[in-house]
């Protein structure tokens, strides 16, 4: 969190995945341009991406995601010990079929490259970078299980590798790391298995870091619905320093659980609906923002959108960040505004 600011604005992670992006990563897979040019192409397409969050006044950027096809594959595709039959995809964003036959080796040296990926980001932007990851719950709930008799013991393996990549990302400068858990609201009943997994996940790294539970955002539509509820008690456990939560699309009500369950860290308030091209105005975000600090100090507070912004069109996902950007900074001088003198005070 920026602790320089009060009400900092940042991003979930996932940036507007323009129209040519799509095409030309699709054209990769049907083996018309290469690994090499697609590279490229994602340089040019995180700089576009990291300009637009500065231009909008984003406090804390991300690189949008753009390498990655999904909230999975690039993580599986990546990772020893996890088989992938068949590579070849009709569509980028479809999901591999992947499948676990033996236990994870424990002992490899194999970088995911995630390092690589924040470093590339850092040297584009001279703002601070948050840097997000599938966590291993979510990762698990896509991965034909034939290694492991109890399938919670393969979502800790899976942590156990990512915590090796989180130590590599703070080596390499990040300072602000996010788990995201995109799968645990269509699985309530393992909330204390993915709060164990993230806490293996975080075990050991200097950073802060900052777990994001949603509903699902596949093709802009949520996958599942309900409340925040499923998520306490356990969370309280959670080795974490903030909570990232969608409350634009699903509404404020369930910022009661901050209160009931005495949530005293820092809280990553959803206030934009990624679900939706309406743009907000800046004074829906400014009441959304007065609201949850009715719940939480303005000191613990982020602003971001509900998700990632992968599903909106790029006009529309730079209006909302700027709506956002807008609303954050009109509670902000509200906040910082001198008192006014005591009425009816005595002149001499």
């Amino acid at each position: 969190m920026d602790s320089d600011v009060i009400l900092p604005t940042t991003v979930v992670g996932s940036y507007s995945v323009p129209e040519w992006l799509e095409r030309l990563k699709t054209e990769y897979y049907q083996r018309r341009i290469s690994a090499q040019h697609l590279a490229e192409i994602h340089e040019v397409a995180i700089k576009a991406a990291v300009k637009d969050q500065e231009l909008a006044g984003i406090s804390i950027v991300s690189d949008g995601e753009l390498r990655r096809d999904n909230d999975i594959d690039y993580f599986l595709a990546r990772m020893p010990g996890v088989h992938i039959p068949q590579r070849a995809k009709a569509d980028y964003y479809d999901y591999y079929d992947a499948e676990v036959t033996g236990p994870l080796p424990e002992d490899d040296k194999v970088s995911l490259g995630l390092a690589a990926d924040f470093e590339f980001t850092r040297r584009v932007t001279s703002r601070p970078v948050k840097f997000s990851f599938t966590g291993p719950f979510s990762l698990s709930r896509r991965i034909t299980n034939a290694a492991y008799p109890d399938p919670a013991d393969l979502v800790r393996a899976l942590a156990r590798r990512l915590n090796a990549e989180a130590r590599e990302l703070a080596a390499a400068g990040a300072s602000l790391l996010q788990i995201d858990e995109p799968f645990l609201a269509g699985y309530p009943e393992q909330a204390e298995l993915a709060i164990e997994a993230v806490n293996i996940v975080t075990d050991g790294v200097a950073a802060t870091w900052a777990l994001h539970v949603c509903y699902g955002n596949r093709y802009a539509r949520p996958s599942w619905e309900g409340h925040y509820d499923f998520l306490f008690p356990a969370v309280a456990a959670a080795r974490v320093d903030q909570l990232v939560l969608e409350f634009a699309r699903k509404g404020l009500d369930d910022l009661r659980l901050i209160r009931e369950y005495a949530w005293d860290r820092a809280l990553g308030l959803g206030v934009i609906d990624v679900k939706s091209s309406a743009v907000e105005s800046p004074e829906l975000v400014a009441s959304r923002i007065r609201r949850a600090l009715e719940y939480v100090d303005a000191t613990r507070l982020v602003i971001n959108p509900d998700c990632g912004l992968r599903h909106l069109a790029p006009d529309v996902a730079r209006a909302k960040l700027r709506a956002m950007v807008a609303g954050a900074a009109l509670v902000r001088s509200e906040l910082t505004a001198p008192s006014p003198s005591p009425s009816g005070a005595a002149h001499g």
